[in-house]
């Protein structure tokens, strides 16, 4: 079942931010929008790349009030192992945001992402400053995420949210959106040229 359209569910977790231990909880994001990742597994191969990508893009993500959290059901000493292990050398290096240890799986299992094998789909998240889940993207392990594609989907929800317009396929900043009225629609494709999407 979607968690779209619900409260995302709350937890309290230790986690690793800054080279250091602390606790995360996701109701102290409120107010904020938050982009909830999960991945498979520390010091594997897809994974730091979609990490570090994030974090790379971290004040991107700010600029739109908008927070990173990245989970899986790795230990925090795991996590703090794999940051404090250079990038050339297979680890993170510095991270722009928490990672959250799920150790006990409870968090991966309340969003529907636990694998039998006991660890996490490879799972995306946004939710918004109310707490609710706004967008969801689950899939295979063997692929990794696409950053422009999450900021493209958080401006998208974002312009929704404030301009009471929706966004067709393709859309980015800038480009043309829709009055969701069956009149006012033609409005659009009439602007639009064909082939557009």
């Amino acid at each position: 079942m979607s968690l779209v359209t619900k409260q995302a569910p709350l937890f309290e977790a230790d986690a690793v931010y800054n080279k250091e231990f602390t606790k995360v909880k996701l109701e102290d994001y409120r107010g904020k929008w938050v982009v909830l990742f999960f991945y498979p597994l520390d010091f594997t191969f897809v994974c730091p790349t979609e990490i570090t990508a994030l974090s790379d893009a971290y004040e991107e993500f700010k600029k739109r009030n908008c927070e990173i959290l990245g989970v899986s059901t790795d230990s925090k000493f795991s996590h703090l192992a794999w940051i404090n292990t250079p990038r050339e050398e297979g680890g993170l290096g510095d991270i722009n945001y928490p990672l959250v240890a799920d150790f006990t799986k409870k968090i991966s299992e309340d969003y529907g992402v636990l694998l039998p094998a006991g660890m996490a789909l490879r799972a995306t998240f946004i939710i918004d400053p109310e707490g609710v889940v706004q967008f969801e993207l689950i899939h295979d392990l063997g692929i990794g995420r696409n950053v422009k594609e999450i900021l493209r989907s958080l401006d998208a929800l974002q312009y929704t949210r404030e301009h009471g317009e929706v966004c067709p396929a393709g859309w980015e900043p800038g480009k043309e959106t829709m009055v969701p009225d069956p009149e006012k629609m033609k409005e659009f494709f009439k602007k639009v040229p064909e082939g557009h999407f």
